[in-house]
């Protein structure tokens, strides 16, 4: 079992930036990727960004990309993801999420409210 933990959700005006965390606990074993999710009122949870085990790979949804940062800290089992310039289209709840063996795990999410 693996449990990820959000934080760093809040709201901020229209141009400001958050950093969110993701810290992994339990049985976290083998290379496993991390990433971001977001799920807005009425739409889809959807993909903001990834990370590979190495970090060496990253992907970036087209509507963050420049504006957003994800790194990771293996030591720590952690993953951030630097929100800058924030949009108000970018309020949503924002998963963390964990591939660990081929079995995905979610944060319980945490809210960004960006105000125009």
């Amino acid at each position: 079992q693996v449990q990820l933990v959000e934080s760093g959700g809040g709201l901020v005006q229209a141009g400001g930036s958050l950093r969110l965390s993701c810290a992994a606990s339990g049985r976290t074993f083998g290379d496993y990727a991390m990433g971001w999710f977001r799920q807005a009122p009425g739409k889809e949870r959807d993909v903001v960004s990834t990370i590979s085990w190495s970090g060496g790979s990253t992907y970036y949804d087209d509507s963050v990309k420049g504006r957003f940062t994800i790194s990771r800290d293996n030591a720590k089992n952690t993953v951030d993801l630097q929100m800058n310039s924030l949009k108000p289209e970018d309020t949503a709840v924002y998963y963390c999420n964990a591939v660990v063996v081929g079995e995905n795990y979610w944060g319980r999410g945490t809210q960004v409210t960006v105000s125009s």
